[in-house]
């Protein structure tokens, strides 16, 4: 195997963080359209979303989110997945097809390179552009020490 799990986990992060339309358009770019069959039609369905009060304490849920999952098989036979929060399915199926591309060494250098990185140079970028525009209106709280109390 030319990848190790942590590499798969990127990647798989990044597609399903990654913007529809610019996945969609780098894949065009790439002309990338390999042969596959649907193994799981892409879906929609629930998960429950959990959380730590305070991100230490005791779980508990907090509500629940839409996801889109697929499953492919490309013709070589290798086996891609896609999920996605919210209800595109082709989103969920590009990227499927992308992770299963990834695992076949002759595509997995040229994907990283010119689709993965990008990727998430675009979303780190869209972070901290919502990073900034929250920034704009913080108030930092400070107490101060007043003679009577001190």
């Amino acid at each position: 195997m030319h990848f190790d799990t942590a590499t798969r986990q990127r990647w798989m992060r990044v597609l399903a963080h990654s913007q529809p339309a610019a996945l969609s358009a780098r894949m065009n770019a790439l002309s990338l359209a390999p042969g596959y069959d649907l193994l799981r039609a892409p879906e929609i369905g629930l998960v429950q979303i959990q959380a730590r009060m305070g991100g230490t304490g005791a779980r508990f849920f907090a509500g629940d989110a839409t996801l889109t999952r697929a499953a492919i098989r490309l013709h070589s036979g290798t086996l891609g997945y896609g999920y996605v929060l919210g209800r595109d399915k082709a989103h969920a199926e590009r990227c499927a097809v992308i992770d299963a591309l990834l695992q076949e060494p002759p595509h997995f250098q040229t994907l990283m390179e010119t689709l993965i990185s990008p990727l998430e140079a675009d979303r780190a970028a869209r972070l901290a552009a919502r990073q900034a525009e929250v920034n704009t209106s913080r108030v930092d709280f400070f107490t101060l020490v007043r003679g009577d109390n001190a």
